[in-house]
């Protein structure tokens, strides 16, 4: 068996690292979305189809089964797997299921890149000394060695992947992508909705979601975005009964 962690934007695996450790797993493996904390590959297609299409590449790559864990656009990814291909997973997790609704709208900064001032808005981003990027990151939930590790790689690949990310799933496509949801129902999901987290569209629309699609909802109390990093020790034992309950 094999978990598989996948992580999504402005981020790096390092937002895994502390879940890792009280995981107390040997099967751990963390994928990194290409421009997201490895390099860009030239020609890579950085659409939110061109991320689904490297997602299913590498998990026909493992041995499963495969219990699948998305964050943020990770979650995104995992979803769209969910939807395509559950023959390549067991089970998927993701905390991102609010966006998959015709009503979801866009944070801000997603909506900046959107715009025909998106590449402005990611260079300002980009161009951040480290130290003050890890500041910013570390105040907003990462906490300061998980932001340290991250920093470094918001760079031009990530800015470029970002772009045309956000810009391929602006609405109404996010929502056509929903409509498809039934379909993830064909695999055990665990929605997870950790409550001070401001960019996924809120309760709601997570519960509408995952009802679309038969999943579990898990709230985190008093957490936000970077759940993971905020209480490594309550996000481990939520996704450790999720998967013994695969067993």
């Amino acid at each position: 068996m094999s978990v598989v962690l996948v992580h999504g934007n402005p981020e790096t695996d390092a937002i895994w690292g502390p879940l890792r450790t009280e995981l107390g797993r040997d099967d751990v493996i963390a994928l990194s979305p290409p421009g997201f904390g490895v390099s860009l590959p030239h020609g890579f297609d950085t659409t939110s189809d061109g991320y689904l299409n490297w997602l299913e590449h590498e998990l026909e790559q493992l041995d499963g089964p495969i219990d699948l864990v998305g964050h943020d656009w990770g979650g995104g990814h995992v979803i769209r797997v969910a939807m395509t291909r559950p023959d390549l997973i067991r089970s998927w997790c993701t905390d991102i299921i609010g966006i998959f609704n015709h009503d979801y709208v866009w944070h801000d900064a997603a909506q900046n890149w959107q715009g025909p001032d998106g590449e402005a808005a990611v260079k300002s981003l980009t161009d951040l000394p480290d130290a003050d990027r890890a500041a910013v990151f570390a105040q907003l939930g990462m906490g300061e060695s998980v932001a340290e590790k991250v920093s470094p790689w918001i760079n031009d690949d990530m800015g470029q992947a970002i772009l045309g990310l956000y810009r391929s799933a602006a609405q109404p496509i996010v929502g056509e992508l929903g409509d498809d949801l039934p379909s993830a129902a064909q695999r055990p999901g665990l929605c997870i909705f950790a409550t001070e987290d401001t960019y996924t569209g809120g309760e709601e629309l997570h519960r509408r979601a995952a009802e679309r699609c038969g999943a579990e909802v898990a709230v985190l109390d008093g957490l936000g975005h970077w759940w993971m990093c905020e209480d490594p020790t309550r996000a481990a034992e939520l996704l450790n009964n999720w998967f013994d309950g695969q067993d």
